[in-house]
């Protein structure tokens, strides 16, 4: 009965069938979004958000596996990469700090870097910003760094991790922070990141609902670039 079932499903549905298992297949190996669920990234990205995520940006792998076929490029500093969290397999979105062999410390908030305290400069002492648990107070800082300009937040009634001795990364990891240092779990806390368990880099905001308003639409977050 039921073979007679599957069947009849594939001779009257064959088309539909073969476009969502395409779709599926695209969106595992090929390009995707993520929805972003905290505030882990503020400034770059709000609770909320949904982001492009180019699945070919590193390497191809074989869909619905992190089995890697074919690698073209390595994540850079600056990076913001979605990877599947090596302690409970959560994907997650966070931004590449320190790639294979740096040497990495924290001191009173400011990272150091091969021996070299990355320069900042604050660009807003309080800025209110959506969060999961409604608008927070934010000092709004630029982390400037190998040519790029870094926007981050501190929140300083949290100060959850101001500090660590310096670390080297591993060969084939990469360390990752949240752009929002005092409200992100990352490498801080669930170690170094295999470049095999990566599944993408971030491009852009596709489009962004309010969690705070029922999930209407934001109308000024459409198609935005994750300007560094």
């Amino acid at each position: 009965m039921w073979r007679q079932s599957i069947r009849t499903l594939w001779h009257g549905q064959r088309g539909l069938l073969l476009f969502l298992g395409m779709m599926l297949v695209f969106r595992s190996a090929v390009a995707d979004w993520n929805y972003v669920p905290s505030s882990s990234m503020n400034p770059t990205l709000w609770a909320g958000d949904r982001v492009a995520v180019n699945k070919l940006a590193y390497r191809l792998r074989v869909p619905f596996t992190l089995h890697e076929v074919v690698r073209w490029e390595h994540p850079q500093v600056g990076d913001v990469i979605t990877f599947d969290s090596p302690v409970d397999g959560t994907n997650l979105i966070k931004r590449v700090v320190a790639t294979a062999g740096d040497t990495v410390a924290m001191r009173d908030n400011v990272l150091v870097v091969n021996g070299h305290t990355v320069t900042r400069t604050m660009t807003n002492p309080e800025a209110w910003i959506p969060t999961e648990r409604g608008p927070m107070a934010e000092q709004l800082w630029r982390e400037h760094r190998q040519g790029l300009d870094i926007a981050v937040a501190r929140l300083p009634a949290f100060n959850r991790s101001r500090d660590f001795a310096p670390v080297v990364v591993p060969a084939g990891h990469v360390m990752v922070m949240g752009d929002n240092r005092d409200n992100s779990n990352d490498s801080r806390f669930i170690g170094f990141i295999d470049e095999q368990r990566i599944t993408g880099q971030a491009v852009r905001v596709v489009m962004s609902h309010d969690p705070q308003r029922m999930f209407v639409p934001r109308a000024d977050r459409w198609w935005l670039p994750l300007h560094l």
